[in-house]
C-alpha cells in the first residue's frame, strides 16, 4: 500500500466546522500521480516505488535519459518524481494511477515542502531579538549585541545566532488533519498551514508518529 502523494499548494482559506468554529485550512492539489519505477532490495538495497506528478509539460523540458524512461513504459513526461516506501509485499504496477482519494477525512498526514525564502535578514527578524535602546543616541537599535570576548578565546563560538540567510529550507509539518477530500478535482483541504508559497511542490504522507493520546485519570 502506498503511503503518500505528490501535490502542489493552491493556497489558504477558511472553513467552519459543525459547531460554527472558524478553522484555517490549506488547499492542496494532490495528484494525479503515476508509478514510474520500482526500487528493490537486491538491486538498490531498499524497497520503494517511484511516483511522478502528472502535469502539463512539453517533452523538450525533460532530459533524454529521463524521457527514455517514460517512453519505455509509454508514460507522459513528468517533471517531479519522488520515491515512497510501500507497506505489504505487493507493489503497485508501473503506470498505476493514484488520486487524492488515497486519503480520507480525519486522516493525519505529514506535509513536507520548502519554506519561503526571505533572503539575508538581521537578528531581529531571523531570531526574534529585542534590539537595543531606541533613544539617547545608543546607535545600537537592531544589532546583535555582544557575540564573544575580545581577549580570550578571541573568536565567535560555533552556533552563535546572528544575521544570515533566512528561509528556503526543507520543512516537515507533522500530524495535520485532513478536513475534506475532493476526489473529482484531486483536492485536499488540510487543517493548518504548510510550508511554501502557492505553487510549491509538496509531499503528503501518512503520519509516521501520530500524537500520543493523553493518559486518562482512571489509569492512575
Amino acid at each position: 500500500m502506498l503511503n503518500g502523494l505528490i501535490g502542489r499548494k493552491v493556497g489558504m482559506t477558511q472553513v467552519f466546522d459543525d459547531q460554527g468554529n472558524h478553522v484555517p485550512v490549506t488547499v492542496i492539489q494532490a495528484g494525479p500521480c503515476i508509478v514510474v519505477g520500482h526500487r528493490n532490495q537486491a538491486r538498490d538495497g531498499y524497497e520503494a516505488v517511484q511516483l511522478g506528478l502528472v502535469e502539463h509539460l512539453p517533452p523538450g523540458r525533460i532530459s533524454k535519459p529521463r524521457r527514455g524512461q517514460f517512453e519505455k513504459h509509454k508514460l507522459p513526461p513528468l517533471r517531479h518524481v519522488l520515491e515512497f516506501p510501500v507497506s505489504g509485499e505487493e507493489k503497485p504496477a508501473i503506470g498505476e494511477k493514484f488520486l487524492a482519494d488515497l486519503f480520507q477525512p480525519s486522516d493525519l498526514v505529514d506535509v513536507i515542502g520548502t519554506s519561503k525564502g526571505k533572503g539575508f535578514q538581521g537578528v531581529m527578524k531571523r531570531h526574534g531579538f529585542g534590539g537595543g535602546k531606541a533613544t539617547h543616541g545608543s546607535m545600537h537599535h537592531r544589532g546583535p549585541g555582544s557575540i564573544g570576548q575580545s581577549a580570550f578565546p578571541s573568536r565567535v563560538f560555533r552556533g552563535m545566532r546572528g544575521p544570515g540567510h533566512m528561509g528556503h529550507r526543507r520543512i516537515t509539518v507533522k500530524n495535520l488533519e485532513i478536513i475534506q477530500v475532493d476526489a473529482e478535482k484531486n483536492m485536499l483541504v488540510i487543517k493548518g498551514a504548510v510550508p511554501g508559497a502557492p505553487g510549491t511542490y509538496l509531499t503528503i504522507r501518512r503520519s509516521q508518529r501520530p500524537p500520543r493520546k493523553p493518559a486518562s485519570a482512571d489509569s492512575n
